[in-house]
């Protein structure tokens, strides 16, 4: 399963990796794609993750989930 979510706040690289770090770490997301320019973040796992916890990992990171 395949979801997509937006995040402001990244500029750099190391925005990137911080964002991709704390959504990895979230319960049965097995990949995490961040696309900088578009702020999208592409979530595949087993199953659809609760958008709570995407959200709860990206402010983690010290962005804003904006869904």
């Amino acid at each position: 399963m395949e979801s997509t979510y937006t995040v402001t706040g990244m500029t750099c690289a190391h925005c990137v990796a911080s964002v991709s770090e704390e959504v990895g770490a979230v319960e049965g997301v097995s990949t995490v794609a961040v696309d900088l320019p578009t702020g999208t973040v592409t979530v595949t796992s087993e199953r659809t993750p609760e958008a709570e916890r995407i959200r709860a990992a990206v402010e983690e990171a010290g962005y804003t989930f904006a869904g």
